[in-house]
């Protein structure tokens, strides 16, 4: 346990951050699930129109400091390799 005060604040403070990086990380995890059942599901366009919110919440989360910047980058080509060879599949089926 904080033996100072300075320490019991640090704690609270702790406490306070660790919830709002939770949260962050949790609307952050959703919205690229929502993203990969779109396109696992096939619905190509919906996905296509879908990857700027994801996008838009990735950065938002590293602006916030949840993520690094290099983890956000990660996580966006990856999502948008997954589109495209599903958009390739999709297309390619097609014909």
């Amino acid at each position: 346990m904080p033996n100072t005060k300075t320490a019991w604040k640090n704690l609270r403070k702790n406490e306070k951050r660790r919830m709002r990086n939770r949260s962050i990380k949790s609307a952050t995890k959703t919205e690229i699930k929502k993203f990969r059942k779109l396109v696992e599901e096939g619905m190509i366009e919906e996905a296509h129109s879908y990857l700027p919110r994801v996008y838009k919440k990735v950065d938002m989360a590293v602006s916030k400091g949840v993520f690094h910047k290099n983890k956000a980058a990660r996580i966006k080509s990856r999502l948008t390799n997954k589109l495209n060879q599903a958009a390739a599949q999709h297309e390619s089926s097609l014909t």
